[in-house]
């Protein structure tokens, strides 16, 4: 996998902010979380851990909308949430405004979430996944960038009712 590293400053006087990466999960989700979040840090992104903290059941929404809105205000630059599907965690998510969170099961779904539909956050299911695709869907997601073009007026069309 490649460094994700902040880039380096340019000179004495630019000061680079790491992105901050707002992670999730439920008890299903939860062996996958520790090992994503560890990955991002070890990558040199800013994490913030939202819980759940064990394996013991856990309602779900409780957890991913305190990531999502850290996410829509701005306190995070991104969101990860995980659990055994990522379709719960997808939907909670989604009900936060200013949330677009994809639901990804390859490297392939990752990178057009982000170019297509300029996902601020995913959703991986634990049980869907092997623990490598699942990283690797993070690194995608991350390398990935926005196209815009056509695509802003299609996320403008998703996000007029909210």
């Amino acid at each position: 996998m490649t460094s994700h590293l902040p880039p380096k400053p340019n000179g004495p006087d630019e000061v680079l902010e790491t992105m901050k990466i707002a992670i999730a999960s439920d008890h299903a989700g939860y062996a996958y979380k520790g090992e994503i979040l560890a990955y991002l840090k070890s990558q040199g992104y800013d994490v913030e851990d939202f819980g759940t903290n064990s394996a013991s059941p856990v309602d779900y929404p409780d957890y991913i909308k305190a990531a999502a809105r850290s996410v829509a205000r701005g306190d995070s630059d991104a969101g990860v949430v995980l659990g055994g599907s990522g379709n719960g965690e997808a939907m909670a998510a989604n009900k936060v405004r200013g949330i677009r969170c994809a639901v990804c099961w390859n490297t392939a779904s990752a990178k057009l979430a982000k170019e297509h539909n300029n996902a601020n956050m995913i959703a991986i299911g634990q049980r869907m996944v092997s623990l490598d695709t699942a990283l690797r869907i993070v690194e995608a997601w991350l390398e990935a960038r926005f196209e815009g073009g056509r695509h802003t007026a299609r996320i403008k069309k998703i996000e007029e009712d909210q």
